[in-house]
């Protein structure tokens, strides 16, 4: 296949269904060889199962694509070496990573055990970490080879991260650790020809319908009317992260239908000064007044009750 990303080979964490399985025929569409990983387990990460990710390779195959079927556990180390390694294997190389697995425990924080966090932290931030670790150790002993590749990997954060959400502080905690460690991952790869980046989808996925009302994220029903939440709207902007040639790094994206964001996390909103004294109780009062941020809505109104 041809295609702005013909002769790259990417790995997609998470892509037997929702966005990773969108984001993994797009770059398959545009000419990449995927390795096409899902562990395949339920929402809360319990159980496996090899079908969805054996289902997208014959779906990617089907269109003449190249790819194959990877059960690893991203959220395990060695397991997330296995996998970069299989891409090398099969495919002869690495050069792109999307890290989009995830897995949801939601409960208030109040009411969380300490399995719940883990489970999530876990899948989101070690899951991204350990790909990632192992793909940039790759990609650094190839520059060293002198055969540096135009790498790229694409974290996936989410609006919970940059507002906080009822009932997901194990992963909104995750999602905001994400954006830090994609823009540690661009100081420290820039040497050896990686770039980082991370984006926030708004789509129709089993997270989301988990969280919000599914009315809210049906189809349009007006012929032609554009599917905002359809995760097929996110995977170019993946595939244009993918590409050799593009000049991102260091990014923080939000996609929700035909609209994307160039966020800025974080932006300076007000800087005081105290005329060179150390601050005080009473002028904080007086600094502080009407200049304190106001909280951002929260994404999907959960309700304690449910959490």
């Amino acid at each position: 296949m041809t295609g702005r990303l013909a002769g790259r080979v990417a790995i997609v964490t998470g892509s037997g269904r929702g966005l990773g399985r969108a984001h993994a025929l797009h770059l398959a569409a545009e000419g990449a060889a995927v390795v096409v990983n899902d562990y395949g387990g339920a929402l809360d990460g319990t159980g496996s199962d090899a079908t969805p990710a054996r289902s997208v390779v014959a779906e990617i195959e089907a269109m003449g694509g190249s790819a194959c079927a990877s059960g690893h556990d991203v959220g395990d180390w060695d397991d997330a070496g296995a996998m970069v390694q299989l891409a090398v294997d099969r495919f002869g190389g690495l050069d792109v990573l999307v890290n989009n697995a995830g897995i949801l425990r939601d409960r208030t924080l109040a009411k969380m055990s300490e399995a719940e966090w883990d489970a999530v932290i876990r899948v989101h931030l070690k899951g991204h970490a350990a790909p990632a670790h192992h793909a940039a150790a790759y990609w650094r002993g190839e520059s060293k080879a002198g055969r540096e590749r135009a790498a790229s990997v694409i974290h996936t954060t989410s609006v919970s991260g940059f507002s906080g959400n009822f009932g997901q502080a194990n992963y909104a905690a995750a999602k905001l650790a994400v954006v830090a460690l994609s823009h540690t991952m661009a100081l420290e790869g820039r040497s050896y020809g990686l770039r980082s980046n991370a984006v926030s989808p708004s789509a129709r996925t089993r997270i989301t319908l988990e969280g919000m009302d599914a009315a809210a994220l049906a189809p349009p029903e007006a012929s032609g009317a554009l599917d905002v939440y359809d995760p097929a709207n996110v995977s170019p902007v993946i595939g244009w992260l993918a590409g050799a040639d593009c000049p991102a790094t260091a990014q923080v994206f939000h996609v929700i239908g035909d609209r994307l964001f160039v966020m800025q996390m974080p932006a300076v909103a007000a800087q005081l000064e105290n005329h060179g004294n150390a601050w005080t109780a009473g002028a904080l009062d007086a600094a502080l007044a009407e200049r304190l941020e106001q909280p951002l809505p929260a994404t999907y109104f959960l309700e304690e009750s449910d959490v």
